[in-house]
């Protein structure tokens, strides 16, 4: 599990960040365009995060 511990990481912090660029876009009465395109990179990552977590979690039942 030893690259797992700092991809996890970093796959979390990529979603905060891109949660929290489309919640100061759409406060600030930005673009409405870009907080959807904020959103949907939000989901795609957390899908990513997801993955690698599950896979973090499989290989280190072995």
């Amino acid at each position: 599990m030893n690259f797992f511990n700092y991809l996890v990481p970093i796959a979390l912090a990529a979603v905060f960040v891109v949660l929290l660029l489309g919640l100061f876009n759409m406060m600030r009465g930005g673009s409405s365009n870009a907080s959807q395109k904020f959103m949907r990179w939000r989901v795609g990552l957390q899908f990513v995060a997801i993955i690698l977590m599950m896979t973090a979690l499989y290989f280190s039942r072995r």
